[in-house]
């Protein structure tokens, strides 16, 4: 496609969003139907805000959903600690509630407006961001072409191109390097990143490592932690974790086999999206399996076979209840979750092959043999059996994971310098000219 073409394209995106800007309601509805949007905030999706701006700079972070956002997390702190004003932006309720549960009155969060030309002018027309920070591999035309034109720096950290997306985006080289130029900074998560990003067109691409590493573990409720542990004494336990559709069944097929050799399993299963709760519950029951839900209330008793943690936010909680975790998305989905979390707070990290989003993190930790891939349901059901009988080699696996995330960190200070000649000028302004509190 040549340069003429790929603007013409992306003139087509444009107005057709124009276009289609007035017929979107229907679409939301649905989705709020869906429990996907809060009914009382559909209109910032619009473009609209539901507070105002505060005086002096202000960055505009956006993250896509909640891995994103607790990446980003102390970044955006650090932002907040010189003083500068941050609008954060999500696109699930799931990270919604990550926003206000990590960083609650210290930053303006609103719904990422469409990526509509209507919804995203109005959006920078009222906030009026001095910089835009977008987390990932968040690529959005319209939202990068008007930022563009209003000559608004924006910076792309963390950032990643999957396995899948780098050839769909060679084929349209010349759009990629009319979004890509808009960039005034890339920094990637690792060199085969970097390398995909200037293959694209993105001038300057740095590298800071993986942001996810420098992130606190997940809490716990203390109270709520003593007294699911207080329930279970003496019980052998093991999660899988961020679980995609197919990935529940196999950690229940994995139990059915294994109970009868470890009497007392306690299987700890955590869908990645806890809306599936009530499929994923009838489901294990169905296979004769005594589910107890997190959000019943209820407590587990020593005939509970599945705990079943259809929650957001309290992967801490289910973490510290085990020492073995099969991270999901990786089975019979692609792609793959963070195993970072579960090797930080000290669970051997057992997986799928499909992990190609986190290929670099796997890797290191496989090389220091924290983390296993299985092939099949059978493999997993003989890893967890092995680790649940090995003391010694899961407190290896356990040690070799928490060595391996420290060697690691060192992302957010790479991220913050490659930052500087952004954010210091931010700095300024604000202290010149600090906000104003009520």
């Amino acid at each position: 496609m040549s340069r003429r073409l790929a603007r013409a394209a992306l003139s087509l995106y444009r107005w057709g969003g124009v276009a289609l800007y007035p017929v979107v309601g229907p679409y939301l509805a649905l989705r709020a139907a869906k429990g996907k949007e809060e009914r009382s905030r559909r209109r910032e999706r619009y473009g609209v805000s539901s507070v105002e701006r505060p005086a002096g700079p202000l960055v505009w972070f956006h993250a896509a959903s909640v891995g994103e956002t607790n990446a980003i997390v102390p970044l955006i702190k650090e932002v907040r600690r010189r003083g500068i004003a941050v609008v954060l932006t999500t696109g699930t309720v799931t990270s919604a509630k990550v926003v206000q549960d990590r960083l609650g009155t210290d930053v303006i969060h609103q719904y990422v407006p469409l990526d509509l030309k209507p919804a995203v002018s109005r959006f920078l027309e009222f906030w009026h961001p001095d910089l835009a920070i977008m987390a990932e591999s968040e690529i959005w035309p319209m939202t990068i072409l008007e930022l563009g034109r209003r000559q608004i720096p924006q910076v792309l950290v963390n950032g990643r191109i999957s396995d899948r997306s780098f050839p769909r985006w060679k084929r349209r080289h010349a759009i990629a390097d009319a979004l890509f130029e808009n960039f005034s900074l890339v920094i990637a998560q690792s060199e085969v990143d970097a390398e995909r990003f200037r293959a694209l067109g993105a001038l300057p691409v740095l590298v800071s490592g993986n942001l996810k590493v420098d992130t606190d573990a997940p809490p716990a409720d203390p109270v709520v932690l003593k007294s699911y542990l207080d329930q279970i004494p003496g019980r052998r336990t093991w999660a899988a974790i961020s679980t995609f559709e197919g990935e529940e069944a196999a950690a229940g097929n994995v139990h059915r086999v294994l109970k009868e050799r470890i009497p007392g399993l306690l299987t700890i299963v955590v869908p990645r999206h806890p809306e599936r709760g009530d499929a994923v519950a009838d489901m294990l029951t169905a296979r004769g399996l005594k589910v107890v839900r997190r959000t019943s209330g209820e407590p587990v008793t020593p005939d509970t076979d599945v705990f079943l943690g259809d929650t957001i936010g309290e992967m801490g909680l289910y973490l510290r209840m085990t020492e073995i975790a099969f991270v999901g998305r990786s089975l019979f989905a692609e792609g793959g979750q963070n195993p970072l979390e579960p090797a930080m707070l000290g669970c051997a990290v057992l997986s799928g092959a499909n992990v190609q989003n986190f290929r670099d993190t796997y890797q290191q930790l496989a090389r220091s043999g924290s983390a296993k891939m299985v092939r099949d349901v059978e493999m997993l059901a003989k890893g967890v059996h092995y680790l649940l009988t090995n003391d010694a080699t899961r407190r290896q696996m356990i040690e070799a994971g928490q060595e391996t995330v420290q060697e690691m960190r060192g992302a957010l200070r790479a991220t913050v310098k490659g930052l500087e000649p952004y954010i210091n000028p931010l700095t300024v302004k604000a202290r010149l000219h600090p906000r104003q509190t009520s």
